[in-house]
């Protein structure tokens, strides 16, 4: 029978959960990463809101550290040496099957929460009804694009179907353009 724990353990079970999570991917996560990994994909962490503030909460503890700032496009959250160490003693409070899962799950999607973090798209309505589709590409570690595209859809569908495109030809796409325009022969 699983014992019930109150709000406090459940707390420190979540934050451990979060810990546990950021240093079995190995890279850092953007915020939207771990609230997609911990909250809404899975139900580790329960409550949406808990988990962003445990975000926090772990930043302000200094168990976690933010790569980048607010004026930077985005934030990326990695585990200080404290974190790393608070994570080896304690890590037991989090139980067995949940720490299988969350082994398997992150093992089977690593590639996948990676490239969504490398490669963004995102579009938004102009005046005239036409669509702004914003696309980038980001290098692990750095909080700001490397390369960046913006382009006029005529429609929603168009701008949904150039965002579906680029999330599986950004490579190629960025590699044509560079070829292209740097040549480096």
């Amino acid at each position: 029978m699983e014992k019930v724990l109150t709000d406090k353990e459940q707390l420190v079970q979540d934050k451990l959960t979060m810990l546990f999570v950021i240093d079995k991917m190995e890279i850092p996560l953007t915020e939207d990463s771990i609230l997609d990994i911990c909250s809404v994909k899975n139900t580790w962490i329960k409550n949406y809101m808990d988990c962003k503030a445990i975000i926090h909460d772990l930043v302000d503890s200094k168990l976690l550290y933010k790569i980048g700032n607010e004026n930077e496009e985005k934030e990326l959250y990695a585990l200080t040496y404290e974190g790393r160490e608070c994570l080896s003693h304690l890590y037991r409070r989090i139980p067995l099957a949940a720490r299988e899962e969350i082994s398997a799950y992150l093992q089977a999607n690593r590639l996948n929460v990676k490239s969504s973090q490398e490669y963004s798209a995102t579009y938004s309505k102009n005046e005239d009804g036409s669509y702004n589709v914003e696309l980038k590409i980001y290098e692990p570690l750095i909080t700001k694009p490397i390369f960046s595209l913006n382009i006029k859809a005529p429609s929603r569908q168009t701008a949904n179907e150039a965002i579906h495109k680029w999330k599986t030809n950004a490579p190629l796409i960025y590699e044509l353009i560079y070829e292209k325009l740097i040549n480096t022969d």
